[in-house]
């Protein structure tokens, strides 16, 4: 038999992180850090003092910026970390009937979460994705913020001196975006992997050079994803029949667990694929045809265009509309 497992649940907020380490025989301990490089240093040393002869597996929920940091500072110590996805251990607590809602209570949680589950480890993407992504997130968020202001606009109360402050504010935060986009652009011209993986994704019909970027900043590499379904499943695409008895038939959904940032990047480019890429126009119409809702059948869409990518990443060939039918129907 292998060395017993200590499992350190990680409870994630902007300044701290609340910590459980669960033994392997039942018991806790409890303690929290500064969320900063001294914090994380000092969480490693005090989950090694406490687990001695244990194999140690740590967890966090990913909470954006704010876990990143701390994931980051554990794989580089060479410690197991997973980043569980906050539904899934949202889902766990619930049914193993946690009852109070607190840092240190969710923190157990989601150590119980990795003793019963075993979720993957976690691998930090390589320095140039990360810095592509900081930069495709921020176009994003710039874009965000451009588009609130433009809806101020609609205000019958503005004056003409908030009038015009709101459209230089719109313009430059339009400036500032396409800057980000332009500095992706470069990173990725200057990186020969992430160019050629660029090249694949724009020859999906459908897919522009703005939603590839995205593409490539939040999408995990594919040797990381077993199959295209579970691509689709990262990005919260995966159908979720509702289903119970004779009776209960609920319309199926997306699960929406997963990337958000991702599904949203692939909502307009899939309207755009439905009339211009072969194989998701026929998809599309086929759905329609069948009584499915235009809005149901753009969302069946975007699960194929992610799955898609996926694939010409993963056969390192451009898109083929006759091949794909075959491996995508």
């Amino acid at each position: 038999m292998g060395q017993p497992t200590t499992f350190i649940g990680i409870d994630v907020s902007k300044d701290t992180l609340d910590a459980c380490l669960l033994a392997p025989g039942g018991a806790t301990r409890q303690a929290a850090f500064p969320n900063d490089a001294r914090g994380h240093a000092a969480l490693l040393a005090w989950a090694d003092r406490h687990t001695a002869g244990a194999e140690r597996h740590f967890c966090l929920e990913a909470t954006g910026p704010y876990s990143e940091a701390p994931a980051a500072a554990l794989a580089e110590a060479g410690r197991r970390v997973s980043v569980a996805n906050p539904a899934r251990v949202k889902a766990h607590a619930v049914a193993a009937g946690q009852g109070n809602k607190t840092d240190p209570a969710d923190a157990r949680a989601i150590a119980e979460f990795a003793r019963d589950r075993d979720p993957p480890a976690w691998r930090p993407p390589a320095p140039e994705v990360r810095e592509l992504q900081a930069l495709v997130r921020r176009r994003d968020d710039l874009r965000e913020m451009a588009a609130r202001e433009k809806g101020r606009l609609d205000s019958p109360a503005l004056t003409r001196a908030a009038r015009q402050s709101i459209q230089r504010a719109v313009k430059f935060l339009g400036r500032e975006a396409d800057r980000m986009q332009a500095q992706a652009d470069a990173l990725i011209a200057a990186s020969p992997a992430l160019r050629a993986d660029r090249d694949l994704l724009e020859s999906i019909p459908g897919v522009g050079r703005q939603t590839a970027a995205t593409v490539l900043a939040e999408l995990p590499p594919v040797d990381r994803l077993p199959s295209a379904e579970s691509a689709a499943a990262y990005a919260g695409l995966a159908p979720r029949e509702f289903r119970s008895g004779a009776s209960v038939r609920r319309r199926t959904r997306l699960s929406k667990a997963g990337n958000a940032r991702l599904r949203k990047a692939l909502f307009l480019p899939a309207q755009t694929a439905v009339r211009f890429n072969p194989l998701l126009k026929e998809f599309f119409a086929r759905l329609v045809g069948a009584g499915k809702p235009k809005m149901q059948a753009v969302g069946a869409c975007m699960r194929k265009l992610v799955m898609l990518c996926y694939g010409v990443l993963k056969n390192r060939a451009p898109f083929d509309p006759a091949w794909a039918s075959k491996k995508a129907a």
